[in-house]
């Protein structure tokens, strides 16, 4: 980790709405004596950010502000070379989040991200994790709700199981607020691209060490009605579960045979049903480009509810874990996923490559991987709840 550098973190895409939340989170979070800066393509615009930073903490008026565009590679270099910890706001990635994940792997630069995009962190395991781990940077995408409360809970739920024996998990997701533009956005591109998507996973499968002697596995399933979950559950089209299971492959601790399941949950079918239907329909829109335009314009990158539309929304994820007999129930939960708490899970996510002591590792990686038990031990501080329940549920997850 370079230690000589004018700043612990560096914020790109402050200006934007979950950026500018972000901001806000650092500017009552960060630790005295933290160093950081905002960067963006915009001068006035980061400025009228560190003005409301501010009202906050008077110290913020100081806040140093960075010139940089996706578009100028030699600005995503300047910024990663002045940097420990590099956050990107910036997306959706696959168009724009190429050339800061390349600085930071050639600088040593510590990155994280909010993508939900798999063909994204497909391609830049495959161009830029073995430079990476010659510099040291560890890069650490999805540290939004996609994937933190799910890669987390994972790992939490796995420490409370025997140790050595196989392992079976289930996650179910519950929650209620509003999707961000930019997840909408980086949704559309996604599906826009199922070729990329595809050939993105092929080739990182062609170079990716696999774990000796353990086999890690993702079930699917159908839509069905489930016991444990006591509520329908649908399979969810997410990068979660591929997160979950590269840290399966990652971590002994999940033993020599784990296998996950992530699903959403719904009370009632009708619901279940409305809401496949809906993901069917996105995905088909995402195909024509006027209806993928006339989609993002409903919701656009930046745009996002009010804070009394955000202290309403909510999440839990609940999980179920059976290994040498035993079964333990957990669960995570929070305030809005969209939004507040991803801002929350990204700056902590920062703030902990760049001041805890973490077990040593570098190139692409997840949060279970490089940060673990020191993220929890954050997140919970911060208000989020990692939670084992005394027995099985006996009401659908979630309110």
């Amino acid at each position: 980790m370079p230690a000589q550098r004018p700043y612990d973190l560096v914020l790109f895409g402050a200006t934007g709405f979950t950026g500018g939340l972000t901001a806000e989170y650092l500017a009552r979070h960060a630790p005295a004596g933290c160093r950081w800066a905002l960067a963006g393509r915009n001068p006035a615009k980061l400025a009228a950010v560190r003005e409301r930073l501010t009202a906050i903490d008077p110290a913020c008026a100081a806040l140093p502000l960075l010139t940089a565009d996706a578009s100028d590679p030699a600005s995503l270099r300047e910024v990663a070379g002045q940097a420990r910890v590099v956050i990107s706001t910036v997306g959706p990635y696959i168009r724009y989040g190429e050339p800061l994940v390349a600085a930071c792997a050639e600088a040593g630069t510590d990155y994280v991200d909010l993508t939900g995009e798999p063909e994204f962190v497909d391609l830049m395991y495959v161009k830029h994790h073995a430079r990476a781990v010659e510099s040291g940077a560890r890069l650490v995408h999805a540290c939004g709700f996609d994937s933190v409360p799910h890669d987390l809970g994972a790992l939490f739920t796995v420490g409370h199981l025997p140790k050595g024996s196989p392992i079976s998990l289930q996650g179910f997701v519950r929650a209620g607020g509003s999707p961000s533009g930019g997840t909408l956005a980086s949704a559309l591109a996604a599906m826009s691209r199922p070729r990329g998507m595809l050939e993105a996973a092929r080739r990182r499968r062609a170079v990716e060490p696999q774990p000796l002697e353990r086999r890690v596995r993702i079930e699917y399933g159908l839509p069905r009605r489930s016991r444990d979950a006591r509520a329908w559950i649908v399979p969810m089209p997410a990068i979660d579960p591929q997160v979950v299971a590269r840290s399966a492959a990652a971590l002994p601790a999940y033993g020599p045979d784990f296998r996950y399941g992530h699903f959403a949950a719904v009370k009632h079918l009708p619901v279940a049903a409305a809401g496949a239907l809906g993901v069917v329909l996105l995905a088909l829109a995402a195909q024509l480009p006027a209806l993928r335009r006339a989609v993002s314009a409903l919701h656009r990158p930046g745009q996002g509810p009010d804070e009394r539309r955000r202290a309403r929304s909510w999440f839990t994820v609940r999980f179920v874990g059976e290994s040498d007999g035993q079964r333990v129930w957990t669960e995570v939960s929070g305030g809005d996923p969209g939004y507040g708490e991803t801002a929350k899970m990204l700056a902590e996510s920062a703030l902990c490559l760049a001041f805890d002591e973490l077990p040593p590792t570098v190139g692409q990686v997840t949060t279970a991987t490089a940060m673990g038990p020191a993220l929890i031990d954050r997140l919970t501080a911060a208000g989020l709840r990692f939670t084992v329940l005394p027995a099985p549920p006996t009401r659908a997850p979630g309110r």
